[in-house]
């Protein structure tokens, strides 16, 4: 019998800062359960599909999601029930043609993604295949799941750890490692070679920021590059060889009327100087993937980026492409950047992440399967990353029960599948 979706249900839930969240629960028609949670960003790009909040005052300062909540179980179950439950694609259309504008604005892109998950789920559960074998199978396009090289971040600034430092975020690509297990093995002994050092240095730490990396109080922006470097070398490794540097610039967040401001470091800086710090430390740094080192609308700076630096840096686009078809056919088309964020809730539906994906591919741009800095306990993401065969995944430190759930998934899915691990480099070695 052909499987079909029985029912829909949604709670109001809170993420991984206390603030307010959907779940959605998905029955199908064998009567298989399966629940999927929606995550929020603090950074969020001006271009993401609408998260959609209450704007009640006096429930959970404006942040509730009842309404998102309502839609669920009221006209997206009304146009779901019944449909076939493992034509993912078929059920995304319904609800995109059903909310009716371009950002998802009607209905909550929270709510719609938190709809398309719980059903993949329910329909995996219900075929007996795991999660990132029914996802890759639901979605045309050239591609074979693998298991991602992480990105893992290790310190902290901008809107994740009380603007303490402009940049946003300081990771590792731990890419010289054979496997998943040896991986996050030495990523650990990273992240604590970092803290060391910190106190060592007698450096004020701000707490443990929104993804679980380290908050320090630093002099600059590039004294944490000097701390991370060093910490990979203290932890026994070799810089560029087994872990090479990632920045999470995070550029919007501290553009001023054409300008960068650091106000940190004292100095405001031009796009075309913005583009020589960047160019500066990658020479001076083992430094090989920049997300955001522009504002999210200054495209004839990220035209000049990706001249710069794009043949030996990754140069990765989130607030600048918002997993969003039409920016990223654009990017392509102008020669902007060489690698896009992919955000399930910056766009809505796993159908369209799939068509971001394929379309990275088929433009020869890279993939970076992220998570959000409000996250939950559920592990969808790793099995996302898996399905996708992007080859990356990002998911914050590996510290917080909600980043460790997604880690600990790809450790079970490496175990039990078999897959091998993608292998990571600069776009090309350096001169």
């Amino acid at each position: 019998m052909p499987l079909t979706l029985r029912s829909l249900r949604a709670l109001e839930i809170l993420d991984s800062r206390g603030n307010p969240t959907v779940s959605v629960t998905a029955e199908v028609s064998d009567g298989t359960i399966a629940s999927a949670h929606v995550p929020s960003g603090a950074s969020t790009g001006r271009h993401e599909a609408l998260e959609l909040r209450d704007g009640v005052a006096g429930w959970y300062g404006g942040k509730g999601v009842r309404r998102a909540v309502a839609n669920v179980e009221g006209p997206i179950a009304h146009a779901l029930v019944g449909a076939p439950a493992d034509d993912l694609e078929e059920l995304d259309r319904r609800m995109i043609e059903l909310d009716g504008t371009a950002n998802k604005s009607r209905l909550g892109a929270n709510a719609i993604l938190g709809v398309s998950c719980a059903v993949a789920r329910a329909a995996a559960r219900a075929k007996g295949v795991p999660l990132w074998e029914h996802l890759n199978a639901s979605f045309p396009g050239s591609r074979t799941a693998s298991m991602p090289v992480p990105m893992v971040n290790i310190l902290s600034g901008g809107l994740h750890a009380g603007r303490n430092l402009e940049f946003q975020d300081f990771l590792v690509i731990a890419h010289g490692f054979a496997d998943t297990v040896k991986a996050l093995e030495a990523t650990v002994a990273v992240h604590r070679q970092a803290g060391r050092l910190l106190a060592e240095q007698g450096c004020v730490l701000t707490g443990v920021a929104d993804e679980g990396g380290w908050g320090p109080l630093l002099a600059s922006n590039e004294k944490a590059l000097e701390v991370l470097t060093q910490a990979i070398e203290r932890a026994g490794y070799r810089p560029r060889e087994h872990f090479t540097i990632a920045l999470d610039v995070a550029a919007s967040h501290f553009y001023r009327d054409g300008r960068y401001e650091l106000a940190t470091e004292d100095r405001a800086l031009s796009s075309a100087e913005m583009i020589e710090l960047l160019a500066a430390w990658c020479a001076r740094y083992p430094v090989g993937s920049i997300e955001d080192g522009l504002f999210e609308d200054d495209w004839e700076g990220w035209r000049s980026m990706t001249t710069r630096l794009g043949r030996r840096v990754q140069l990765v686009g989130d607030d600048f492409f918002t997993t969003n078809p039409q920016r990223l056919r654009q990017g392509c088309a102008q020669g902007a950047a060489n690698a896009v964020l992919v955000k399930m809730n910056q766009i809505g539906t796993l159908s369209e992440t799939f068509e971001v994906i394929e379309m990275a591919r088929k433009s020869g741009y890279r993939a970076v399967i992220s998570a959000r800095s409000g996250e939950t306990e559920d592990s969808f993401l790793a099995d996302l990353a898996v399905a996708s065969g992007a080859g990356q995944i990002k998911i914050g430190s590996i510290t917080r029960s909600e980043r460790l759930a997604k880690y600990n998934r790809l450790l079970e899915i490496e175990r039990d599948s078999g897959l091998t691990r993608a292998g990571w480099a600069p776009p090309i070695e350096r001169e």
